[in-house]
């Protein structure tokens, strides 16, 4: 498909995070876009107010009819939408061009030098960080991100062409569809199993995902993993490793050693030694741009972060309260750690949104242990996401292995009253669901207080 015949683009599920950021992406090269989404969120909002057309019912009579020409207008869907949807029946009937997201962002970037972020963890921040530091060096790129950089605003970054920075989404074997020139995995941590069956077929296929760098690709590979390529860790033998480190005021400081040289007393401020990984690799991958070292260290210092990664909600010596996306069992022992490493001795209440039956299902024992680490913890129903509930698989069923006697069903209109009620010095929210939504009413109500 030659993308420069293509005059409209209509997208089914439009309002989610990586659909959102090729919206804007071809809004602003001056297509005309609209498109579908179940309910209006913030991300809808920002898309409206770039004069997208979006609406919420599954309805062919609300779609303009500038978009119903099959010969110039191109349709992108994403997996969450059932087949059985109207519209996207519709389409199909009627001969569109119909491509998912990933085959899209293949099609996007497959001119380009490509960057490419891969791992069951960590891409969203890892991508962050790479696009913040090529667009500090000067570096015309276009970034594709699964997240709100804090550095941006936004989940798109449009600075130039000839690179591109993409998240390698493994759900749905979807990074098969990109040929990059650099690439990492950051983890192979069994997910997303209801696709894959299991961990064998899932780690196969980050093989799978190395084999489709052009000729001449780099592959950076996190120290331990199963994988041939070039290795990044902390103080270990890796080709890139961070020596020396401390914490300084909350900001680590260290000496980073490449393959050339030993640069010293390199500044990351955001907690959390996977946080740290992937500042680490994504510098090793601007590396592979030619962008100047200084620069690429000076922006790294600079990094603000992402929305819902280890954000600092409220930060203050009596009482700390940090949002994380994390919604697997790996990275909520990462959330843990960090939290205890930048405030140690500190009373810690968890609320947890379980995302998923199926990944509640597969990782219910890794789940409670992780969550039986926390001195307080509160839990909410399950998020279905896509699927239709488990019999028997319930946030009940979770609390039940959690052991801890501190710990509490709760529903989110109850809950900033618990957490008052809970006086602990650290609060963290987590999951990948609607909990983000909530995260805004417990920050007014917990300032409003103060």
């Amino acid at each position: 498909m030659n993308l420069k015949n293509i005059h409209s683009v209509y997208f089914i599920g439009i309002g989610g995070i990586g659909m959102s950021a090729l919206a804007r992406y071809f809004r602003f090269i001056n297509k005309k876009v609209a498109g579908y989404d179940k309910t209006e969120t913030p991300l809808t909002k920002d898309l409206t107010a770039l004069e997208i057309d979006i609406h919420y019912s599954d309805d062919i009579s609300l779609i303009d009819e500038k978009f119903l020409n099959a010969e110039n207008t191109l349709i992108i869907y994403t997996p969450a939408v059932p087949t059985t949807h109207s519209e996207y029946q519709y389409f199909l009937e009627h001969h569109f061009a119909i491509k998912k997201r990933s085959e899209v962002l293949g099609l996007i970037t497959q001119d380009t030098f490509c960057f490419a972020v891969a791992g069951t963890h960590g891409k969203t921040t890892t991508s962050s960080i790479l696009a913040h530091l090529l667009k500090e060096s000067g570096t015309p790129l276009t970034a594709f991100l699964g997240g709100i950089s804090e550095d941006f605003d936004s989940n798109f970054l449009l600075e130039g062409i000839e690179y591109s920075v993409v998240e390698a989404d493994e759900f749905d074997r979807s990074f098969l569809r990109l040929t990059p020139n650099v690439a990492c995995v950051t983890s192979m941590d069994a997910d997303h199993l209801d696709i894959y069956g299991d961990s064998d077929a899932l780690q196969q296929s980050f093989h799978d995902f190395a084999d489709r760098l052009k000729p001449g690709g780099k592959l950076f590979v996190r120290n331990g993993l199963p994988m041939q390529g070039i290795t990044y860790g902390i103080e270990d033998d890796s080709n890139f490793c961070i020596r020396n480190l401390k914490i300084e005021h909350g900001t680590y400081i260290f000496d980073l050693e490449t393959p050339d040289k030993l640069i010293k007393g390199v500044k990351f401020n955001k907690p959390g030694r996977h946080n740290l990984l992937n500042g680490l690799v994504a510098f090793a991958m601007a590396v592979e741009s030619n962008s100047p070292i200084h620069r690429l260290v000076k922006a790294l210092e600079t990094f603000k972060g992402v929305q819902r990664r280890f954000s600092y909600k409220i930060k203050t010596d009596d009482f700390v309260f940090i949002d994380d996306y994390a919604h697997h069992p790996t990275e909520i022992n990462a959330v843990y750690d960090a939290i205890t490493e930048m405030h140690p001795n500190k009373k810690v209440l968890a609320v947890f949104q379980p995302h998923l039956f199926s990944r509640t299902k597969d990782f219910a024992d890794e789940f409670a242990s992780s969550l039986s680490k926390f001195d307080k913890i509160l839990l909410l129903d399950i998020y279905p996401a896509r699927e239709k509930p488990m019999k028997g698989i319930t946030s009940e069923w979770l609390l039940s292995k959690i052991n801890n006697p501190n710990k509490k069903i709760i529903d989110k209109q109850d809950l900033i009253a618990e957490i008052k009620q809970q006086q602990s010095d650290v609060l963290v929210t987590m999951g990948a669901g609607d909990i983000g939504l909530e995260v805004n009413k417990i920050y007014k109500e917990l300032t409003y207080e103060n």
